[in-house]
C-alpha cells in the first residue's frame, strides 16, 4: 500500500521535531562556551561570533578540582557498568532458561523495585552506609548506581537470551560444559549487543547523576555533576562562561562514547524488540 505523502510529511516533521529538541541544548551549552560573555545570553541571538577559548582557560585556573571530578566520575562509572553487567548477564540468562514460578515471579518484582523513586532507597541506607565506613568512596557510588540498574539490565538481557536458541545450551551439556561454562562461552556473546544496551544505560545514568553523589559523596569521591552544582551556587555570582565550559566538558566523553555505539545499540535494541 503507497503511503501518502501527507503521512510521510508528517512523519519527518515529527523527526525533525524531535532532533530540534534533543541537539538544542547540546549546541546551546558548546556554543555558549564559546562566545564572550557578553553574547552568551544577548537578544536575539548570537549567531556570528569570534570563538574564545578564555573560558576553558579560566576553567583550569578556577576549578582544578572539577577535573579531579572527572577522575572519579570516571572511575564510579566503569566500576558501575562492570558491576551491572557482571549482575545483569548470569540474572537474565537464568530468567531466560529457568521457567519455574518462583523465578519468574520474581522478574515482576524486579521491574517494581525500579519504578521506586531513588529518594526513598537512598535516605534509609545513610545510617547503614556511615557504620560500614563506605561513605564518600568510589566503591560504594558504583555500587549504588549498578544496583540501581541490574533490575532494567536483567529484563533487558532475558530478551535477548530469549531469542539464543536453547539447542546450544543442550548441545553444550552434551559436550560436558556446566551452566556457568555454557553462559560466559556461548550464550554471552551472542548476547554482546543486549549487554552494550546495558552499559550505555548505566554509563549516561551514572556519569550523570546527582542525587546519590550528593548524598553520599563530599571530598574523595566527589563525581563532576557535584562541581557543577557548585559553580551555580558561588557567592562570586554565577560565571556562565565558565559554567557552560564545564557542561561542554563533563558532556563530551558520554556522547562520544553514545555516538560510536549508536550503531550498535541501536542494533541491539531492535534484537531485542523484535522476538518472535
Amino acid at each position: 500500500m503507497r503511503r501518502s505523502p501527507l503521512v510521510t510529511l508528517g512523519k519527518l516533521a515529527a523527526l525533525a521535531l524531535i532532533a530540534v529538541w534533543s541537539l538544542a541544548p547540546i549546541v546551546l551549552i558548546v556554543t555558549s562556551s564559546l562566545k564572550p560573555e557578553n553574547q552568551i545570553f544577548a537578544v536575539p541571538p548570537t549567531l556570528a561570533f569570534s570563538p574564545t577559548l578564555k573560558h576553558y582557560a579560566a576553567l583550569l585556573e578556577r576549578w582544578p578540582d572539577f577535573f579531579t571530578a572527572l577522575g572519579n566520575s570516571l572511575i564510579v562509572t566503569a566500576g558501575a557498568t562492570v558491576i551491572a553487567l557482571a549482575a545483569s548477564i548470569p540474572a537474565g540468562y537464568a530468567y531466560s532458561r529457568f521457567q519455574q514460578g518462583w523465578v519468574q515471579g520474581s522478574a515482576f518484582w524486579l521491574i517494581v523495585v525500579r519504578l521506586i523513586p531513588p529518594i526513598v532507597v537512598t535516605l534509609p541506607l545513610f545510617p547503614l552506609v556511615n557504620a560500614l565506613g563506605l561513605a564518600d568512596t568510589h566503591l560504594l557510588l558504583a555500587i549504588l548506581y549498578a544496583t540501581f540498574f541490574v533490575s532494567l539490565g536483567a529484563v533487558v538481557m532475558r530478551a535477548f537470551f530469549d531469542q539464543v536458541p536453547r539447542e546450544l545450551d543442550e548441545a553444550a551439556a552434551v559436550d560436558g560444559a556446566g551452566r556457568w561454562m555454557t553462559l560466559i562461552r556461548i550464550v554471552a556473546p551472542l548476547g554482546a549487543q543486549g549487554a552494550l544496551a546495558v552499559a550505555v544505560f548505566v554509563i549516561v545514568f551514572a556519569w550523570n547523576d546527582f542525587l546519590f553523589a550528593f548524598i553520599f559523596a563530599a571530598t574523595r569521591a566527589k563525581t563532576a555533576p557535584l562541581v557543577l552544582s557548585e559553580m551555580i551556587g558561588n557567592f562570586d555570582g554565577v560565571d556562565w562562561g565558565v559554567l557552560f565550559a564545564a557542561a561542554t566538558v563533563q558532556l563530551a566523553p558520554v556522547l562520544a562514547f553514545v555516538i560510536l555505539a549508536q550503531k550498535h545499540l541501536v542494533a541491539g535494541l531492535s534484537a531485542g524488540a523484535t522476538k518472535g
